[in-house]
């Protein structure tokens, strides 16, 4: 389902580059324990974090103890309070991508770990500073945040989704 929240868009984002080499399955298990882990997402909060918190979030069993994860969350943070400034939010930002309407799925269509559109989204991303926002990662967050209706047109969610106003 599209989604314009810009806090619920930077949970995706960052949950996204936490699953990457992993399950999607065992990010989504500890999910509230990275909403707990990472003060419910709000970037203001996480882009202030320091080596202490740094620390403490390396010894949470509840979400990936993946220095790298953890430290590109905090990056993403900064980067995304940016975004947040030029565009007026970060939704702005991201369905611009899509020209504000979601790309759908054409009938027969395999679906991919990448696009065009994912490409362009990672290479913007990464040219801001983000981090773990590689296209299939990307491609990923676009599913999931509606930006990309890859449901199979036969299938009751597409024409749900499809209906929904973005």
């Amino acid at each position: 389902m599209p989604v314009h929240d810009d806090r619920l868009l930077f949970e995706f984002l960052i949950l996204e580059g936490a699953q990457a080499g992993l399950s999607w399955e065992t990010i989504l298990r500890k999910r509230e324990n990275y909403r707990r882990a990472f003060d419910n997402f709000v970037p203001a909060k996480i882009a202030k974090y320091d080596q202490r918190k740094i620390r403490a979030l390396l010894t949470d069993e509840g979400i990936i103890r993946n220095r790298l994860k953890i430290n590109s969350a905090i990056q993403n943070a900064g980067a995304f309070l940016a975004i947040q400034k030029e565009f007026g939010s970060f939704d702005a930002y991201v369905w611009r991508f899509v020209s504000g309407k979601p790309v759908r799925r054409k009938r027969g269509a395999h679906v991919q770990p990448r696009t065009p559109l994912s490409d362009a989204l990672s290479r913007d991303l990464i040219a801001r500073g983000f981090k773990f926002v590689g296209s299939t990662i990307c491609y990923s967050f676009m599913q999931a945040v509606g930006l990309v209706n890859d449901h199979e047109v036969t299938c009751f969610r597409y024409k749900e989704v499809s209906r929904t106003k973005s």
